[in-house]
């Protein structure tokens, strides 16, 4: 028997309406149940935020866009307008407005991103609700919040809050183009979209197909005019898409900083070579010819030769570089790591020592956070170790973050089409279904066959189109079993099959919460037993026990990945720079575990000594900064301080700075971090974040030092990524650009003794010196 599923009506105004009081159209309990979801959300989200720890990378970029209106619009890394980010910087805009407007601390980083969730949750329910209906919205946005990647996200700094919010405001103003079909919400969707570009570049343009397949297909109007209109929304979001690199590639490069990520200082390069193609390499793409670093290490498929999560078991404890000496060092507590969202690694409480045979890296110090380098495909059992190949999504390390309603939105998904057939090419509830199965799949299937290591709040964009789908389906199945027939066994099937997998992937984790899978097994249970003999049609009685068994379907449904997003709660298992809530992993052969936030305390690197034990580099939700030198000047302090050290040599630069432009320069963006975190210091940091971009070349710096532009150089603690991990795809550090300058530096310039500004050698990590006239 056909079900029907009503369109909502638009709400009737009269007069004014208590903001916790229900439209009359709506049940009396719809308001204050969004109102209680809204404030929940802003708890979890908000939850700790006083603790937030500065992103790795990104906060750099932040501190420097307070400095000036230049470093905004560019995204300049550093103070001094020398280098961007290797990302488009739109994401940062409100991070550096919100630091402009309360001050420079990790919260006011967070705070936006905070914002960003409660905006999404919102716009989530006004999608679904014009769509199946306000209990369909509640249920939606309830899934959402329970999603654990969706919690993490919108805790952490990083490019997806922002872009989750766009891709939402799109298919909003989508859904009013079809529905109307009208051209300006169109092109508003166009412009959203272009602006999620701002934010996430190309992963942006893979919602099209879902948006303009829903236009296309529903809106009430002729082909050619629905082919005319999606022509003028894609002009539209072109424009603003390409707004960003066509302003850079026109302006002058000496006017601007350079472009991260590339060899040919070019926008283009970094948006589609190095944060694109580079990420497919795994299907045989290159981007050899487009201008941009190779980010290809070791031929794995990675990108920037990510550290999958977990990393190397055998070698979680730390490592120590090598150099002429063939001195090898290395000290580790069994600590996690995250890098930027590279993944965390976890060592056994273990020690673990390993030659890094790059030329030009000093050996010294390290802590576990610091130094396992795992590269992609080389990840052992542990947390992240599943993120590869076409069935990572599957693999407990992403599913457990964000593939808990997989089965139950797949059934949904599948109904939702078949059961609407027949029905006019306007119609609405399958035009719907249509929207979020193609964005589900588009995506699942991008990040199925992409590169993505240990970024886990990439997920957040999977987590919409599953929620909708999941309050969607459960009304339209619902009402399947209220009318009786075949379609009403759906429901109590779709909701064993999710119970199932549900109790499957608790499971992989018995350590923690072993309650919890054989809960969902008897939620199950109960609301197939209460929903298959229930009629609510026919007896009172039958009437309770199908909503008794609807609200243990719900539950069963929604406990397990609401176990995990409430660890936000338990310092132990809060979010991480990576968006993970909850455990990441375990390590089976050996029984160790593998925290997705590691505990809150204390930064490990400060002075390239483990503080009190392990921590974690990754504490709280910003990623702290875990690869600023490794040893002497290139961490901070637990308190997020530049050390003793780092604030005599400092003191000592600036005073003897003169008419330079520059206080020094460094030998990666690492050491750089500490002094532009802490003082917006202008440090000049030399290739970028893979260690091997092109800037500045030899001879541009020698033209900085002859000019008086520059006179310290601080060699040593790392030279970005690329070094670290020992270059990649035909370039060896030794031939790089910062290489050259190292060597240059060592012969030619002077040695400034540790005792000059009252610091101290730290087994020869790093070394300053003082080049030019007068040296």
């Amino acid at each position: 028997m056909a079900t029907t599923v009503l369109h909502p009506t638009a709400p009737a105004r009269a007069g004014r309406r208590a903001p916790w009081k229900s439209p009359v159209d709506q049940p009396a309990y719809a308001r204050p149940a969004l109102l209680f979801i809204t404030v929940l959300a802003a708890v979890l989200y908000v939850w700790g935020i006083d603790h937030s720890q500065y992103h790795t990378f990104y906060a750099n970029a932040a501190r420097s866009m307070t400095e000036s209106w230049k470093a905004f619009f560019f995204g300049s890394f550093d103070p001094g307008n020398s280098i961007t980010l290797d990302k488009l910087p739109g994401f940062l805009w409100p991070q550096a407005l919100s630091a402009r407007i309360f001050g420079f601390h990790p919260w006011a980083l967070t705070l936006p991103q905070v914002l960003e969730g409660v905006a999404s949750l919102l716009v989530l329910h006004r999608l679904v609700r014009r769509w199946a209906g306000v209990n369909a919205a509640l249920i939606a946005d309830t899934a959402f919040l329970v999603t654990p990647v969706a919690v993490g996200l919108f805790r952490t700094a990083v490019e997806d809050p922002a872009f989750t919010l766009c891709v939402l405001l799109a298919a909003e103003a989508a859904q009013r183009a079809a529905r109307d079909g009208r051209l300006r919400p169109l092109v508003a969707c166009g412009v959203w979209v272009g602006v999620g570009f701002q934010a996430k570049m190309l992963e942006a343009w893979a919602v099209l197909p879902a948006l303009a397949l829903v236009y296309l297909v529903t809106a009430p109007v002729t082909l050619r005019k629905r082919l005319a209109h999606l022509g003028v929304a894609a002009v539209v979001m072109t424009a603003v898409s390409l707004s960003w690199m066509l302003a850079v590639t026109l302006t002058p490069a000496k006017d601007r900083p350079y472009v991260d990520g590339t060899t040919n200082n070019s926008a283009f390069s970094m948006v589609v070579g190095y944060n694109f193609l580079n990420r497919f390499s795994s299907l045989g793409i290159s981007a050899a010819s487009t201008g941009s670093v190779s980010a290809t290490q070791g031929g794995g498929g990675g990108h920037r030769g990510e550290w999958t999560a977990g990393g190397l078991s055998g070698q979680a404890g730390g490592l120590a570089g090598s150099q002429a000496s063939g001195r090898t060092g290395g000290q580790a507590g069994g600590a996690d790591s995250t890098h930027r969202g590279f993944g965390t690694a976890s060592g056994s409480g273990s020690y673990a020592h390993r030659r890094l045979g790059t030329a030009g890296v000093r050996s010294g110090q390290f802590t576990g956070a610091q130094a396992v380098a795992a590269r992609q495909g080389g990840g052992g059992s542990g947390s992240g170790g599943d993120q590869n190949g076409w069935s990572k999504m599957f693999g407990t390390s992403l599913a457990s973050q964000t593939g808990w309603l997989y089965p139950i939105a797949a059934i949904s998904v599948v109904c939702g089409l078949l059961w609407r057939r027949g029905r006019p090419r306007t119609d609405g509830i399958r035009g719907g279904f249509l929207m979020w199965g193609t964005w589900l799949a588009t995506y699942f299937l991008v990040f199925s066959a992409g590169s993505v290591g240990g970024h886990t709040y990439y997920m957040g964009v999977i987590a919409v189109p599953l929620a909708a789908l999941t309050g969607g389906g459960v009304v339209q199945m619902w009402r399947a079993h209220r009318a009786g027939g075949r379609r009403a066994w759906v429901l109590p099937g779709a909701v064993a099959a999710t119970a199932v997998w549900s109790a499957y992937l608790a499971g992989q984790f018995s350590w923690f919460l072993p309650w919890l899978a054989p809960l969902v097994g008897v939620l199950g249970l109960a609301a197939v037993a209460l929903l298959a003999p229930a009629r609510p049609t026919r007896t009172p009685t039958g009437g309770r026990l199908a909503l008794a068994g609807l609200a243990a379907a719900l539950a069963a449904v929604l406990i397990a990945p609401g176990a995990w997003a409430v660890q936000v709660f338990n310092p132990a298992y809060g979010s991480t720079g990576m968006g993970a809530v909850g455990p990441s992993g375990t390590n089976r052969g050996h029984g160790s575990v593998t925290s997705a936030s590691g505990r809150r305390g204390q930064v490990l690197w400060g002075d390239g000594t483990a503080r009190a034990g392990a921590a974690t580099a990754a504490v709280g939700r910003g990623g702290v900064a875990g690869f600023g030198g490794f040893g002497g000047f290139g961490g901070m302090d637990a308190g997020g301080e530049l050390t003793a050290s780092q604030r005599k040599l400092l003191h000592y630069t600036t005073a003897h700075q003169g008419s330079a432009e520059y206080v020094f320069a460094t030998t990666g963006w690492n050491s750089a971090s500490p002094y532009i975190l802490a003082t917006g210091a202008r440090v000049l940091p030399l290739g970028g974040f893979s260690g091997r971009v092109p800037f500045p070349t030899e001879a541009q710096f020698r033209q900085l030092v002859s000019s008086g532009k520059l006179q310290y150089v601080l060699v040593g603690g790392g030279r970005g990524m690329g070094a670290f991990l020992g270059g990649g795809s035909g370039t060896t550090s030794a031939s790089t650009a910062t290489t050259q300058i190292t060597s240059w530096v060592q012969s030619t310039c002077t040695p400034v003794p540790a005792s000059a500004y009252g610091g101290t050698d730290v087994a020869g990590t790093q070394a300053l010196y003082r080049c030019g006239t007068g040296q």
